[in-house]
């Protein structure tokens, strides 16, 4: 997720001259915190990170950690810092959540992203789920006019098919895997994609990965191209995606 952040919103990063990041719901330790400012520096070099955290004791834990440009918060949603961070990323925040709390979770974290304008399109909150070290991966991209992606990502040596990245669908879309829905269909496409791949398996998964995404873009609106699906990623419109009402 980092990387995609670092290369798909760098430029908008760059462009606001200090940005300010938030790490929601960062855990038990800081790491991801202090990971994500790595990260970011490398595209934006004054970028800054705040890890804000709902448990006070974590916020405690994490306070020998900050550093120039890293600091932690108590807080939760209503995202206590004053300024209008360009980016919050929230990562296995919402799985348990019910799916219907969702929309109005993104709403009140939207309205915190620094707003459009100027050349700018705004903040980027970036939520969505993985696995537990990472391998799986598939989160919404949201701007401050609302849902504008989802990735999904993935370390490619794991991947036995597309589907297995069913399971970590974030949970405004991990309830409508099922017939019907676009999500479900995608899913089987990417599958059946693949399949007809398997040939290319014998010169790697990257390489049948990056035949079967190229598969999807006659069917479905992939807005990537190559360069991020050599790093086991697929970007495609939320609005391909989105539950059926």
């Amino acid at each position: 997720m980092d990387r995609w952040i670092a290369a798909t919103h760098g430029a908008e990063l760059r462009r606001a001259g200090e940005p300010v990041a938030v790490d929601l719901g960062y855990g038990a330790a800081p790491w991801t915190a202090v990971e994500l400012l790595g990260r970011l520096r490398t595209v934006a070099p004054r970028a800054r990170v705040v890890g804000v955290e709902i448990e006070p004791a974590r916020v405690a834990a994490a306070r020998p950690y900050e550093r120039a440009g890293l600091v932690f918060r108590h807080g939760g949603f209503e995202i206590p810092i004053p300024q209008r961070p360009m980016l919050i990323r929230a990562a296995n925040v919402l799985r348990q959540y019910e799916e219907g709390e969702v929309a109005a979770v993104w709403e009140r974290l939207r309205a915190r992203l620094a707003p459009a304008g100027d050349g700018s399109r705004g903040g980027l909150l970036v939520e969505g789920t993985c696995d537990e070290i990472g391998r799986r991966h598939v989160w919404v991209a949201l701007g401050p006019e609302g849902a504008r992606t989802v990735t999904f990502a993935t370390r490619l040596g794991s991947l036995e098919r597309p589907s297995d990245l069913a399971e970590r669908l974030p949970k405004a879309l991990i309830h409508r895997n099922v017939p019907g829905e676009p999500v479900h269909a995608f899913l089987r496409d990417f599958d059946r994609a693949w399949a007809a791949a398997a040939p290319y398996a014998s010169y790697g998964a990257r390489q049948r990965w990056i035949r079967a995404v190229r598969e999807l873009t006659a069917h479905w609106p992939v807005l990537d191209g190559p360069v991020r699906w050599r790093q086991g990623e697929v970007t495609v419109a939320w609005g391909a995606l989105a539950p059926v009402r």
